[in-house]
């Protein structure tokens, strides 16, 4: 049967109700879904099965009692199937990110600007490390059955954010329907950081297959899987805290990302613990740090008023994502392009070429500009109107460097 995408999305919504609310509010979920008619009840396992694939480690064990679904109730059956396991123990709540959490509103085009034509569905994460959830925005050109497939652009929101806050702010949505690409907001959980920070200051969430990183680079596979998006087109940004985890994820991921935005973040290494994280934000790092094993085409945004994070972190930032050691030249050529926003901020862009003059790195030095996404919505917190499109110039970047060697 050819599955209804809106019935399948409601079930998504259940299945991370399931994870965050718990199974009450999960099997109202369902019932809404049934109710109004998205498919025969008879055809419920055609539905459940790819959930079930796309969003879980293992099924329960057949001889756990509570796994054992009650006869004829089909709510029953979704969540006695649904139940996610690891390695024996079943999550518990502190593992879980609560509904609240995460401000997840329904329908589509509810976290940008009017106009937006695609859908907006929510969803969740889990591995060992633990779970998270997300927004993610689906153009409306989306077709799963394309041969071409879409490039996938994760955004990483900053502090006392959400994906809703940050969508609307980046305005991202908007340009993902013009670009005809996927775009994945991974939302912190309050209780992994009281303030939505992402955790980019702890030794355990800056290395690969650990923390955090570990986490979001599991969701960025999934949505891949389940979008089948184009593996060598698939990319990270992030803000502030967003900014310095993305930083943490081009680095300790090379293979995965093909290229990485930073807006007023940190390098990878500069903290240690919350008071190191202060100086750094303060100074910039004092010190060495430890270049890309892998260079990864790097475009940063900084604000030279940026008094929240020194604009001598953009700096460091790129050029640890260049593989640059500390202290050495510039690699290739550089070209500096001095320029003002429609909207007032003047700039001065800095772009690193290589031995056959392809730029390969760009630095946004944004004049008068603060700690705020420059160019951004008023719809959104930390944004700055004034400045030159942020969001535009990285997805111009990002469509300019596919990772080489991908199909």
């Amino acid at each position: 049967m050819k599955l209804n995408e809106d019935f399948l999305a409601q079930m998504r919504e259940a299945t991370n109700l399931l994870r965050t609310a718990g199974p009450a509010a999960a099997t109202a979920a369902i019932q809404r879904a049934l109710n109004g008619g998205g498919t025969p009840a008879g055809n419920m396992a055609d539905v459940v099965d790819p959930v079930l694939r796309n969003g879980s480690q293992e099924e329960p064990a057949a001889d756990r009692p509570e796994a054992q679904p009650q006869s004829g109730d089909l709510s029953r059956d979704f969540l006695a199937r649904f139940r996610v396991g690891k390695g024996g123990k079943w999550f518990t709540p502190a593992a879980r990110q609560a509904a609240e959490d995460v401000e997840f509103r329904t329908g589509p085009d509810t976290a940008d600007r009017p106009g937006n034509t695609g859908r907006f569905l929510s969803g969740s994460c889990s591995n060992a490390a633990g779970t998270r959830a997300y927004k993610l925005y689906v153009p409306a050109n989306y077709n799963a059955d394309s041969a071409e497939r879409p490039a996938l652009v994760v955004m990483l929101h900053g502090c006392k954010q959400n994906p809703d806050d940050f969508a609307a702010g980046t305005a991202m949505n908007r340009l993902a329907d013009q670009h005809g690409c996927l775009v994945l907001y991974p939302a912190q959980a309050a209780n992994a950081n009281g303030s939505n920070c992402w955790n980019w200051f702890n030794p355990s969430d800056q290395a690969r297959d650990r923390g955090e990183p570990s986490i979001i680079a599991d969701m960025t596979r999934q949505v891949m899987r389940e979008y089948r998006t184009d593996s060598a087109r698939t990319y990270v940004s992030g803000l502030s805290a967003g900014g310095a985890m993305a930083a943490i994820l081009a680095c300790a991921y090379p293979d995965l990302y093909a290229a990485v935005a930073i807006h007023s973040g940190l390098p990878v290494g500069s903290a240690h613990d919350v008071a190191s994280a202060f100086g750094a934000m303060k100074n910039g790092k004092a010190g060495r740090l430890t270049p890309s094993r892998q260079p990864v085409p790097v475009i940063v945004f900084h604000g030279d008023r940026d008094h929240t994070v020194h604009s001598a972190n953009g700096q460091q930032a790129l050029r640890q994502c260049m593989g640059m050691p500390d202290g050495a030249a510039n690699a290739g050529e550089t070209r500096i392009v001095k320029g003002r926003a429609e909207r007032g901020r003047g700039y001065t862009r800095t772009d690193f070429l290589d031995k056959d003059d392809r730029v390969i790195a760009e630095h946004w030095l944004v004049h008068g500009a603060g700690h705020a996404w420059s160019g951004g919505s008023a719809a959104g917190s930390y944004t700055d109107p004034k400045g030159p499109d942020a969001s535009s110039e990285m997805l111009r970047f990002f469509m300019a460097h596919p990772q080489r060697g991908k199909a």
